[in-house]
């Protein structure tokens, strides 16, 4: 016999997921780890979506979470290209050693 597996474990290892990015984001200072930290965060949020989307029959969530996905590569692309810049120029990749852009 066949049992689905309850929306609220999808929404707890959402919501745990979730907060362990929040918590990276907030307590390293390496460019990188802030980086998959933020993916962490859009990861879960895709979670979500899914369960969402798989819960109420509607393919809408699922479509919305391939814009995710676009938007989550991108800033991946791009932070990493600021990241690699920034090292060439201060060689290192701490946020706290990164004031290029202070006067």
């Amino acid at each position: 016999m066949h049992l689905p597996v309850p929306i609220e474990y999808y929404l707890a290892l959402s919501a745990i997921m979730f907060i362990t990015g929040v918590t990276g984001v907030l307590a390293r200072r390496n460019a990188i780890v802030i980086f998959m930290s933020i993916e962490l965060m859009l990861n879960s949020a895709n979670l979500a979506l899914v369960a969402f989307s798989t819960r109420m029959g509607n393919d809408a969530g699922q479509i919305l979470v391939f814009f995710v996905m676009a938007v989550a590569a991108a800033e991946a692309a791009i932070g990493l290209a600021i990241v690699i810049a920034l090292f060439r120029n201060r060689e290192t990749v701490f946020v706290n050693d990164m004031n290029i852009l202070k006067w």
